[in-house]
């Protein structure tokens, strides 16, 4: 009996050291989780180059849209395709589906 209550003590402080070492090896923000954050930073960072290529090609197209000196092309291209506007000049072919 005296010989259990002698080992409940290191055996206890054994089993939380394990506890501890198990989740600094497979836990969520453990040793083998390392390869996952990698991974997931290379997927961010290619999505963040698209996305900052999204907002250089927005603001070029908003500068070509101020008013001050709006480019006359892309002007004429949005205003033909939001309000379907023709020229009569101009020879429409319509196409089916």
């Amino acid at each position: 009996m005296r010989t259990v209550q002698r080992a409940a003590l290191p055996a206890l402080a054994l089993l939380i050291i394990a506890n501890f070492v198990g989740y600094a090896v497979v836990g969520s923000n453990g040793i083998l989780s390392w390869g996952d954050y990698r991974r997931m930073k290379d997927d961010r960072k290619i999505e963040l180059s698209q996305l900052e290529q999204e907002r250089d090609r927005l603001a070029h197209r908003a500068l070509l849209l101020d008013p001050r000196r709006a480019d006359p092309d892309l002007a004429d291209e949005m205003v033909r395709s939001q309000l379907g506007l023709v020229r009569p000049d101009e020879v429409i072919i319509q196409l089916q589906p």
